[in-house]
C-alpha cells in the first residue's frame, strides 16, 4: 500500500495557517518534520531523532490528539506508524488499501481484527469507479455538537485543518417502518399521533434530564436499574418513547443499560441540539477519524513532533529507555513509551486484554440515499432496536449513512456503516437483517410507484419531489421490490477492544490506579517498572466521547497533570485576524452561531471559524 494512492485529504487541499515561526524559541533547535500527506509536504526524516521524550507507537485518533498535546506543552516526540498511512484503527482507506488491509487481517498480521470479508462489485473493475473514489473508515463516528473534542479542536485550531458538515436526521426502525427522531419541543407539541399526556410527559422528562445530576431524589433508587423501568415508572412513557430515548437519542445498544449511563448519554444529544443549528451532531468530510487523526499529526508537527510511516517498534528496554526499531535506528526515551495494542512487538506482555466485540458491516450502495437526509445534509442515522429485525436481535444495530456530498463516495453513491456489540453469528446475522430493511426501504423511497402513494411526497415551489415526515414512517410490511439493489463494495470484519460500550464516557475505566487500568500495563517481559503505557482501541461507541477521556488520562499519566493538556496560548496576531476576518457576525440572538462557525445549511459544510467555548 502507497500513502500516494490515498485521495486527497482537507488538511492536503487546504494550506496550513499555523506557522512554523509560532514554536517557541527552546524548541527551534529540535527537529520538526510535517506529516508527509501523499507526497505535497516535505519529505519524511532519513534518520530518527537520538533522544525524544515520549515515543509514541502508532498514529490512531487517541495517539495522534496526544501526541499534539504533549508537543505543544513541550514534550520532544516521536511518532511512528507500521502502516504506510495515518489513522492505524481510526484509518480512512481508499479500496485499494481496504484490499491490502483485509488480506493483513486474515493473515493475523493485523492484531485486534478477525475474520474480515471483502466483496468488490465488477462496477470497480469495469472503470466506472476508481479506488480513490471512497473514504472507508475503519471505525466511523460522529461528534456531538456539545462535547471535549469539539472544544479541543476549537482551542487547538485543528479545525483549520478539517471541514464539517451537520447532522440532524435520526430514524428509528420498529414495526417494519422506519420513523424520524421527534427531538425538539416544537415536534413533540406538534405530533398530532402523540397523546397530549404522553407530550406532557416527554416534557417533563426532557426539563429534568438536563439537570438529572443534581436531582438524586428522582432517580437514585434506579441507579442499578434499567433506564427502561426508571422511564416507565417515573414518566409514564410508552415503549416507543422509551426506544427513542434509549437507542436514538442515547445511542444505546442494550435494552439493560444502567439509568445513570443512559441519562448522561440522551443529555449529551439534548444539550448538543441547537448549540450551532437545529442538528445535534457534525461529522468530517473526507472522512471520519482518519481525517481528525491527519489534523493532530500535522499540528504536533508544527509544535516540534517528528513522524515516521512504515516504522515499526522492535523492542524496548525499560533499564536503559533504548527503544529499537524495524530499520536498526533507535532512539533514547527519557519519559513514556505510548503504544497502540494493534502495534506492540511480537510476544510484549500484559497488553490490555481486548475483551469486547464489535461486528462490522460496511456498504458502498448504488443509491444517492437522499430521502434519509435532511434538507442540505449527506447523512444520517439509522438504530435499530433489540428484537426489531427478523433476525430477533438481542443487541440493537446502529447504521450510518454517508451521501456523496461528505466526500467519501461518488455522486449517486452512498456508504452504508452498520455496527453490533452481539457476538459470534448471531452478529452478523443481525447486520444481514438490518442491510436487508435498509436495502428494502431505500429500493421502496425510490421506486416509481411512489408518485401515486398518497401523502409520501409533496411538491416544493421548483417542481421537485421533496420528502416530509412521514415517508419514511410508512410501513413496506407488504412492499416487494421489482429491483435489486446494486452493492458496489461490501465488508464485514470483527473489531476488538478493551474498551467497554457503554463507559466510554466515565473515565474512571482509565483511572491510572486501578490494578487493570490500561495506562498503567508494560510492554515487555520482565519489564522493572511502568516505563511503557497502552492506549485503547476504538469501542463500538459511535461518538468521540472516549477520545479525549482516554488522551487526558494518558497525558496527566506522562506530564504528572492535566493542567498543560491543550492550554494553548497562540500569539500570532496576524492569524487571529485572519480568523476574525472570515467568521460570520449574525445578530440575530437566534443564529446561535457567536462568531464560531460559518453555516450555509442548504449548501455549504459547516466551518469551525474562530473559537467559542462549548
Amino acid at each position: 500500500m502507497m500513502s500516494s494512492e490515498r485521495r486527497a485529504s482537507m488538511a492536503e487541499r487546504r494550506p496550513s495557517t499555523l506557522d512554523r515561526s509560532s514554536v517557541s524559541a527552546e524548541r527551534k533547535g529540535s527537529v520538526t518534520v510535517v506529516p508527509h500527506l501523499a507526497g505535497i509536504e516535505d519529505p519524511l526524516p532519513e534518520t530518527t531523532p537520538e533522544k525524544v521524550d515520549v515515543l509514541l507507537v502508532g498514529t490512531g485518533l487517541v495517539e495522534s490528539i496526544l501526541a499534539a498535546a504533549l508537543s505543544w506543552q513541550g514534550s520532544r516526540v516521536l511518532q511512528i506508524d507500521s502502516n504506510s498511512y495515518y489513522g492505524d484503527t481510526s484509518a480512512t482507506l481508499t479500496i485499494d488499501q481496504l484490499k491490502q488491509w483485509v488480506q493483513d487481517v486474515n493473515q493475523g498480521s493485523m492484531k485486534c481484527y478477525e475474520s474480515a470479508k471483502l466483496h468488490i462489485s465488477s462496477m470497480m473493475g469495469r472503470g466506472v469507479y476508481r479506488s480513490r473514489d471512497f473514504g472507508i473508515d475503519l471505525s466511523p463516528k460522529i461528534l456531538f455538537a456539545k462535547s471535549d473534542l469539539l472544544s479541543i479542536l476549537l482551542k487547538s485550531r485543528v479545525h483549520q485543518y478539517l471541514e464539517f458538515q451537520s447532522l440532524s436526521n435520526f430514524h428509528t426502525y420498529e414495526n417494519d417502518s422506519f420513523e424520524r427522531l421527534t427531538n425538539t419541543k416544537q415536534e413533540i407539541f406538534t405530533n398530532p399521533s402523540l397523546p397530549l399526556m404522553t407530550k406532557r410527559n416527554l416534557m417533563k422528562f426532557i426539563k429534568f434530564v438536563l439537570d438529572w445530576e443534581n436531582q438524586p431524589e428522582v432517580w437514585q433508587s434506579y441507579k442499578d436499574q434499567p433506564m427502561a423501568s426508571f422511564l416507565v415508572d417515573k414518566f409514564k412513557l410508552e415503549k416507543a418513547q422509551v426506544f427513542e430515548l434509549i437507542f436514538s437519542i442515547g445511542m444505546c445498544y442494550n435494552i439493560n443499560v444502567k439509568t445513570p449511563e443512559a441519562l448522561q448519554r440522551i443529555r449529551r444529544y439534548l444539550t448538543s441540539f441547537d448549540v450551532y443549528g437545529p442538528f445535534p451532531v457534525l461529522y468530517s468530510k473526507y472522512g471520519g477519524p482518519g481525517e481528525l487523526s491527519q489534523g493532530f499529526c500535522r499540528s504536533a508537527a508544527v509544535a516540534g513532533a517528528t513522524y515516521k510511516l512504515n516504522e515499526t517498534l522492535v523492542s524496548y528496554d525499560p533499564d536503559s529507555k533504548i527503544a529499537i526499531f524495524g530499520d536498526g535506528s533507535r532512539v533514547s526515551v527519557s519519559e513514556k513509551v505510548v503504544v497502540a495494542p494493534t502495534q506492540c512487538p511480537e510476544n510484549s506482555q500484559n497488553v490490555p486484554e481486548q475483551k469486547y466485540e464489535v461486528q462490522r458491516l460496511t456498504c458502498v450502495v448504488d443509491k444517492p440515499c437522499s430521502e434519509w437526509f435532511g434538507e442540505g445534509e449527506y447523512a444520517s442515522v439509522v438504530v435499530f432496536p433489540p428484537n426489531s429485525l427478523k433476525s430477533g436481535n438481542r443487541q440493537a444495530v446502529q447504521a450510518l449513512i454517508m451521501g456523496a456530498g461528505s466526500d467519501v463516495c461518488p455522486r449517486g453513491t452512498s456508504v452504508w456503516y452498520l455496527s453490533s456489540t452481539e457476538t459470534g453469528p448471531r452478529g452478523e446475522m443481525d447486520l444481514d437483517a438490518a442491510l436487508g430493511a435498509l436495502e428494502e426501504s431505500i429500493m421502496r423511497e425510490s421506486s416509481a410507484d411512489i408518485e401515486n402513494d398518497e401523502g409520501l411526497v409533496e411538491m416544493d415551489n421548483s417542481g421537485h419531489l421533496t420528502l416530509n415526515s412521514v415517508k419514511l414512517g410508512q410501513s413496506f410490511k407488504e412492499y416487494s421490490s421489482r429491483d435489486k439493489l446494486q452493492i458496489i463494495v461490501k465488508l464485514y470484519y470483527k473489531q476488538f477492544t478493551s474498551t467497554p460500550p457503554f463507559e466510554v464516557v466515565d473515565p474512571s475505566i482509565f483511572e491510572i490506579n486501578e490494578p487493570n487500568n490500561l495506562a498503567t500495563k508494560k510492554l515487555i517481559p520482565g519489564a522493572s517498572d511502568n516505563g511503557v503505557l497502552y492506549t485503547p482501541l476504538p469501542s463500538a461507541e459511535v461518538s468521540y466521547d472516549e477520545a479525549i477521556t482516554a488522551a487526558r488520562i494518558l497525558f496527566q499519566s506522562i506530564v504528572g497533570s492535566d493542567d498543560d493538556f491543550f492550554d494553548l496560548d497562540f500569539e500570532d496576531d496576524d492569524e487571529k485576524d485572519q480568523i476574525n476576518e472570515s467568521a460570520v457576525i449574525d445578530d440575530d440572538e437566534d443564529a446561535k452561531m457567536n462568531m464560531a462557525l460559518d453555516v450555509e445549511m442548504s449548501v455549504e459544510p459547516v466551518e469551525f471559524a474562530g473559537e467559542m467555548e462549548i
